[in-house]
């Protein structure tokens, strides 16, 4: 799946298009490089996402086409 489809289905940034601007400003790592919104993520992967002066840092559990807003969390794991 791309990485900003699955940022917006993870519910990790709301929208598609706010995920795609925020890998374009290289805001985005993927296990420690900047990733482009067309990137495969598979699980396992660490996505990092600077948001301003904090970084939001989440594996990757499951990968999904289409989630329950409850079940999105389940996608993922802060680390």
């Amino acid at each position: 799946m791309r990485l900003d489809k699955f940022l917006k289905v993870s519910r990790l940034i709301k929208r598609r298009t706010v995920a795609n601007e925020a890998c374009d400003a290289g805001r985005v790592l993927v296990n420690d490089k900047a990733a482009k919104a067309s990137l495969n993520v598979k699980e396992g992967d660490i996505i990092e996402i600077g948001f301003g002066t904090k970084a939001v840092k989440v594996e990757v559990l499951n990968v999904q086409e289409t989630v329950k807003k409850e079940e999105a969390k389940e996608l993922y794991r802060y680390l």
